[in-house]
């Protein structure tokens, strides 16, 4: 049985999907929402089980060992990300990151696969991002700050502990259930205006787009089948994992998916070249296709169809 902390999330209900799609069967936790996304629905009650979790109050991940006999753990769930109240913000993510570990070692499980962010690279020159850089040791944003700190405090339990411990360094990811207004990734804003017809708006508070900025993209379905495979596979051979594509696309190669599916689709772009940008965000994906044969099923064209078609269906998030 497989713990998936934010499992009706975005990634969370695909990983859950990929899983199951192995034989495994799983625990998805519910936070804010308890809706089953259809895809996940025929498994529910038999080979998939939702729970209430608040990740920051240990009463509830108790309550779960209590019902339930967990062999591994995929801890995507946080506390919270960048609330105007950062002492709160900050002991919120902390402790979720330090019940996942006490679950995990209290439960025996086998391994603890753990969400970090390629946002940990911010400041690294070097392209593409490998794990073995070393990394810079602030960090200006809440979400990279709080990755690295899950990474130092797990890696250091795993250590003391013996448990089994990979932190996954998650990549740029959109697609169905994803949000329209990513701060950081501008393709699921172009492609939810597309289908409304309308021009995406990239207005402040939002990050002004570039036809040529690049950032490793990675399709929701792709991000969750290299979770289920690292929490799977019999041997691992690292402890941190880059999941992505393995490439940097750019704002313009999204652009041209979205019109071959939307000939006239209206996309403005605030110029060619962001001159303050640091340079493509590419990951290696070595060490994951290495470990466990993973390879990427949609590129960018097959990766906004399918988004677009999902949307166009009637979907939403």
């Amino acid at each position: 049985m497989i713990l998936v902390t934010g499992g009706l999330g975005f990634i969370g209900s695909h990983t859950a999907r990929a899983l199951l799609d192995l034989g495994e069967t799983c625990i998805v936790t519910a936070h804010r929402s308890a809706r089953v996304p259809p895809f996940l629905q025929e498994a529910l009650g038999t080979r998939l089980f939702v729970e209430p979790l608040e990740a920051a109050d240990w009463s509830t991940w108790a309550e779960i060992g209590r019902r339930a006999a967990v062999t591994g753990i995929v801890h995507l769930a946080a506390g919270g990300l960048g609330a105007p109240d950062v002492l709160p913000d900050v002991r919120m993510n902390v402790y979720a990151i330090l019940h996942g570990l006490e679950a995990a070692h209290a439960w025996g499980v086998r391994r603890f696969t753990i969400a970090s962010s390629i946002g940990v690279y911010a400041g690294v020159a070097e392209r593409p991002w490998r794990e073995d850089m070393p990394l810079p040791m602030l960090g200006a944003l809440p979400i990279e700050t709080y990755k690295k700190v899950g990474e130092l405090l797990s890696a250091y339990v795993g250590g003391a502990t013996g448990l089994e411990v990979a932190h996954l360094r998650i990549a740029g990811v959109y697609g169905p259930l994803g949000r329209p207004d990513s701060r950081f990734v501008a393709l699921p804003r172009l492609v939810h205006a597309a289908v409304r017809g309308e021009p995406a708006d990239f207005a402040p508070p939002r990050r002004p787009a570039y036809a040529e900025d690049a950032m490793d993209l990675c399709h929701v379905r792709d991000c969750a089948r290299a979770i289920a495979l690292l929490q799977t596979v019999p041997t691992l051979h690292h402890h941190t994992y880059n999941v992505g594509s393995g490439r940097a696309a750019t704002n313009a190669e999204v652009a041209a998916a979205i019109r071959r599916r939307i000939p006239d689709a209206v996309i403005r772009f605030s110029g060619e070249r962001n001159p303050e940008a640091p340079g493509p965000f590419s990951l290696d994906i070595g060490r994951l296709r290495a470990d466990t044969g993973y390879a990427p099923a949609f590129d960018i064209d097959a990766g906004v169809g399918d988004y677009v078609d999902w949307l166009r269906a009637g979907n939403e998030r």
